[in-house]
């Protein structure tokens, strides 16, 4: 329990809180407020993420605060250790920790399980964010 606490640590280190709560597109791509890209990852089911334990260490959740709730195409689920996590269309989402800027996509087709969220054809780059939860 210490190993996936300490790991979980980090992984909050890496997105910088738990607090994350609102998205934006930039180039085309759903991002977070400051412009990270987000990923899903295949062998989550609907509503219920898989990557846990070492997985977080690498794909950090892309945190809801505990009060938060969904609109429309977001939702909020809880994870396996309690925490809340925003999802896209039922896909819990996630950072990928060696993505160090906005709009950063190395994460892209890795493994061939974790895919960027392309939502079309973005003009003239990054978008506004809106609130996904009240």
């Amino acid at each position: 329990m210490k190993k996936m606490t300490a790991v979980f640590a980090l992984a909050l280190m890496a997105v910088g809180s738990t607090q994350a709560q609102s998205v934006a597109t930039n180039n085309g791509l759903l991002t977070d407020a400051s412009g990270r890209v987000l990923y899903t990852f295949d062998k989550d089911d609907a509503g219920k993420s898989n990557c846990n334990g070492a997985c977080v260490g690498n794909w950090p959740p892309f945190f809801a605060a505990a009060d938060a709730k969904g609109k429309g195409d977001y939702s909020v689920m809880t994870r396996d250790d309690g925490i809340k996590q925003w999802a896209f269309k039922g896909k819990p989402l996630y950072y990928f920790t060696p993505d160090t800027k906005p709009g950063d996509t190395n994460g892209d087709g890795k493994g061939g399980v974790w895919h960027v969220i392309k939502l079309g054809a973005a003009k003239g780059g990054p978008q506004a964010a809106v609130p996904v939860g009240y």
